[in-house]
């Protein structure tokens, strides 16, 4: 992997085989973060939760992943479109808190916090947001400027819809032969 001006790839927790991570992505705590084999990093992206970014995975430019003590998983051969933002942490805007990272430890009480999983072969559109908690099966694909809430989602569904994000079916499942190739391949389960 190429210099990084932002962290040492050293310190990262993992970092698999023929990675790419550009030159200016950020990542506050790299000994919290694994990057498994052949997945790509663009420019401009800031990572702050730990994550575990599994095989063939693309994050695109300007993606954010946040949240304090939360944990994200992103799955083999899934992408997140330029300026996602995942949020394994958040402000409950309904009541009062003092929960952002500059309010001391001692001080900080409410907001809500809930680890994230992506599945294996998901696509995220541009600029969709992902709050914390949220729980995607494999294949699922969402729409640009999809608001995506925890609650329960179809494997290989298609939703969008911005802020109301709607199931709009499943996704044309005439290639599946070669998702089940690719599993085998790379003995996923």
């Amino acid at each position: 992997m190429k210099k990084n001006i932002f962290f040492n790839p050293e310190e990262l927790n993992f970092l698999g085989k023929d990675v790419i991570v550009g030159k200016t992505v950020r990542i506050r705590k790299p000994q919290n973060v694994s990057i498994d084999q052949e997945s790509i990093i663009d420019d401009f992206t800031y990572i702050s939760a730990a994550l575990e970014v599994k095989k063939f995975v693309h994050i695109a430019s300007s993606c954010t992943i946040s949240g304090g003590n939360g944990h994200c998983v992103i799955g083999n051969f899934s992408t997140l479109a330029t300026h996602v933002s995942i949020h394994c942490g958040s402000t409950d805007y309904t009541s009062l808190t003092l929960d952002h990272p500059a309010v001391p430890e001692e001080l900080r009480f409410g907001g809500e916090n809930g680890d994230i999983s992506i599945g294996d072969f998901c696509v995220i559109g541009a600029h969709s947001c992902i709050l914390p908690g949220v729980r995607i099966p494999d294949g699922v694909a969402f729409g640009a400027y999809s608001l995506i809430k925890n609650r329960e989602y179809k494997p290989y569904h298609l939703y969008a819809g911005g802020v109301k994000c709607r199931d709009l079916g499943e996704r044309d499942l005439s290639h599946i032969d070669k998702i089940e190739e690719a599993k085998n391949k790379y003995n996923l389960k």
